[in-house]
């Protein structure tokens, strides 16, 4: 049976598509499955930004077979861990939580990396391509972590 993660972040074209190329490419798809998804519905449907493309592209990773994907309350059923962008996505996702065990699959990303301390994941969508590069450094640190925890387990 494999194990299901789910990324999220607002729109569900920068971050959490790179967080879900970024997961997948360290992990064995016959055991896991990484998907993304937004907690707002304008991109349902939408390739990634073409800056986050770019950027994964340049290391390595092909983020283009990804649609957006609205978050809904029955992914807490479809999906075993919750990786969220930044404290509003949490709030956000919490706020469609049906019970604790819901609330518990819930993790901010970068709790991976300073664990309780709140670190958001900034949204490089208003920035210039080398936002976008921070955010891939981040977040390739942080999906190594649940890599190397994730295959333990």
């Amino acid at each position: 049976m494999k194990t299901h993660i789910l990324m999220v972040c607002l729109g569900n074209i920068c971050r959490s598509p790179l967080a879900e190329g970024l997961l997948k490419s360290k992990l064995d798809p016959t055991k896991f499955q990484v998907n993304s998804a937004g907690t707002g519905s304008w991109h349902i449907g939408s390739l990634p930004d073409s800056r986050s493309i770019a950027v994964a592209q340049k290391n390595g990773i092909d983020i283009t077979d990804q649609r957006g994907m609205q978050f809904k309350t029955a992914h807490f059923d479809a999906y075993d861990h919750i990786f969220v962008m930044d404290i509003y996505n949490h709030e956000d996702v919490q706020n469609l939580a049906r019970s604790e065990a819901d609330k518990a699959k819930v993790k901010l990303i970068l709790d991976e990396l300073f664990p309780g301390e709140k670190v958001d994941v900034p949204d490089p969508y208003n920035d210039s391509l080398r936002g976008f590069d921070s955010v891939f450094e981040m977040l390739d640190e942080a999906t190594s972590k649940i890599a190397e925890r994730m295959t333990k387990i």
